[in-house]
C-alpha cells in the first residue's frame, strides 16, 4: 500500500463515521424562525408633539406643524411570516411517519400528486376560458360588444 491510498482510506473512514443512518429530525432541521415562536413584539417609536419642538425655530404663520411633517405611526400587530422553506415543511410533514412506506406516500403526495393536480386544474380552467372566449367572439357576446350595444342604445345610434 502506498501513502496516497492509506490517506484516502483514512479520509473515507472518517467521513463515513460522521454519516448517521437514522437522522434526527429535530437536530437536522433548519433553525427556528419567527413562525415557530409565539412571542410577538411591537416597536413603539418616541414621538415628538408640537410642544416638544425646540423653541429656537422661528414660528411664522406659514410654518408647518411638526405633527404634519412626522405623523404618528399606527402600530400593526401582524402575524409572523410563514416558513416557506422546502426542507422545514417536508421534515414537518414526515415527522409522524413511522415506516418507510408512509414517508414514500407523503413524498409522492407532496411532490408528485399535488403539483400534477394543480397543473391539470389550471390547464382545464385556462382551456375552458379560451374556448368560451373564442365562441363569445364568434357569436358577438364579448363584454366589449355588450358595452358597445348598450352605448349605441343609450345614444340612439344605429
Amino acid at each position: 500500500m502506498d501513502m496516497e491510498s492509506v490517506a484516502t482510506e483514512v479520509a473515507e473512514t472518517i467521513q463515513a463515521g460522521h454519516i448517521r443512518s437514522h437522522p434526527d429530525i429535530d437536530f437536522d432541521a433548519a433553525p427556528s424562525t419567527a413562525a415557530d415562536k409565539k412571542d410577538q413584539f411591537t416597536i413603539h417609536s418616541p414621538r415628538l408633539s408640537d410642544d416638544d419642538v425646540p423653541n429656537d425655530i422661528d414660528h411664522d404663520d406659514d410654518d408647518i406643524p411638526y405633527s404634519v411633517l412626522r405623523p404618528a405611526r399606527k402600530s400593526h400587530n401582524l402575524p409572523p411570516l410563514p416558513d416557506l422553506r422546502f426542507e422545514q415543511s417536508y421534515l414537518r410533514s414526515i415527522a409522524n411517519a413511522d415506516t418507510w412506506w408512509k414517508i414514500m406516500l407523503i413524498t409522492a403526495r407532496d411532490q408528485v400528486i399535488m403539483p400534477l393536480a394543480q397543473g391539470v386544474i389550471y390547464n382545464l380552467l385556462l382551456c375552458g376560458w379560451q374556448n368560451w372566449n373564442r365562441s363569445a367572439k364568434l357569436h358577438g357576446n364579448t363584454a366589449g360588444s355588450r358595452v358597445r350595444r348598450w352605448w349605441y342604445g343609450v345614444n340612439n345610434w344605429t
